[in-house]
């Protein structure tokens, strides 16, 4: 990294420093970025613009659940998509509730849960379904079999739950972009939709921004990471560190009002997670306060 883009990340770091918990040494005061120098400052009341960031509890997967809420509060996040490692797929209607429960009352909303693999089975395909519905979560990320298509259909219509079929880069044979997912999804009821990964569509040689704008109509979770490089076989890094364009993701979520949860994954220091993902929150909450409002 260079030196004039260290001082860029560190401005982005101070302007989203009090949102993430993390200190930023003081430099300059933080400007708009590059055309936008007309743009109207971020209201204080919400500097996620309209957007509801939040984070996918896959990030503190090591964490227990009570040190897992206290981790997103920390951060200053109040959405969530939940795993089954702080909610089990094998739970009672009662435990799912009560789980869920515990994120409201740290006033943080599930909003999703998963990513939870499905098979070409409707006993399995129910349970999941069952699942979110006793959690009273509106969406579930997927990573179901092609061939469950008219089975998916089916269940979002008895349920009016959505489903985000997550694609998963390269070496997914099924779903490695958003396009593929799309052409899965796009004959059947709309709630069938998509989880755009930033990180895997980058690696399966796709623009994130582009796909989001392209896919806006059945985009329904977000997960937002950075990668070390835009090779197929990149690694994760904390957000603002990497090779993504994380303001053309930002800009395009903004420009299609996108209503779903934009979930930090931080994939890295699972042992560690907070000051990395902490790190990754106020890096965008920064490069928020510099964009055009939608």
């Amino acid at each position: 990294m260079n030196e004039t883009s260290l001082l860029s990340r560190r401005r982005l770091l101070q302007a989203g420093a009090l949102a993430a918990g993390v200190a930023a040494p003081v430099l300059v005061r933080p400007t708009p970025a590059a055309g936008n120098a007309a743009a109207p400052p971020t209201p204080a009341s919400d500097p996620w613009r309209g957007l509801k960031i939040g984070v996918a509890s896959y990030s503190l997967r090591t964490m227990p659940l009570e040190a897992a809420i206290k981790a997103i509060g920390r951060v200053g996040l109040s959405y969530v998509s939940i795993k089954d490692a702080h909610l089990p797929r094998k739970s009672t209607p009662e435990e799912r509730r009560a789980v869920a429960q515990k994120f409201k009352d740290a006033g943080i909303t599930p909003l999703s849960c998963g990513n939870i693999g499905m098979s070409n089975n409707e006993a399995n395909i129910r349970d999941a379904f069952e699942y979110a519905r006793d959690a009273g979560i509106p969406t579930i990320v997927c990573s179901p079999d092609p061939a469950s298509m008219p089975l998916l259909d089916k269940m979002v219509k008895e349920f009016d739950i959505k489903i985000a079929i997550h694609n998963h880069g390269p070496e997914d044979k099924r779903f490695p972009s958003p396009y593929d997912a799309w052409k899965a999804v796009e004959k059947y009821d709309r709630r069938l939709g998509l989880c755009i990964d930033v990180g895997h569509t980058q690696r399966a040689g796709v623009d994130p921004a582009e796909s989001i704008l392209k896919c806006r109509e059945r985009l329904y979770d977000v997960h937002l990471k950075d990668l070390n490089s835009r090779q197929p076989r990149a690694g994760v890094t904390e957000v603002g560190r990497g090779a993504l364009d994380i303001t053309s993701i930002l800009q395009a979520l903004l420009t299609i009002r996108f209503a779903h949860l934009v979930g930090f994954e931080y994939e890295k220091d699972a042992n560690d997670p907070l000051p990395g993902l902490a790190e990754s929150v106020g890096y965008t909450r920064g490069v928020l306060r510099s964009l055009r409002p939608a």
